[in-house]
């Protein structure tokens, strides 16, 4: 399989690569897809590879209802 990095999904902070990755990582593994990271995601159902981005735009989302309104906005 080949990778495609002609992603049209472009960091705004580029600094945070690694903590959404840690992120990707945390919540794969809560949903039972231990080792993630060297899984071969097409060896997956579309399903599995849907939860955890799901998850993770929950969970981003979430924190930034918190961060709004720690702020006041």
């Amino acid at each position: 399989m080949t990778t495609n990095n002609n992603s049209s999904n472009k960091l705004v902070v580029p600094e945070a690569k690694a903590a959404l990755n840690q992120m990707k990582l945390e919540i794969a593994n809560e949903l039972g897809l231990s080792n993630y990271e060297n899984i071969d995601k097409g060896n997956l159902t579309a399903r599995q590879n849907g939860y955890v981005g799901g998850y993770m735009t929950k969970n981003l989302v979430k924190m930034a209802q918190e961060n709004m309104g720690r702020t006041g906005r």
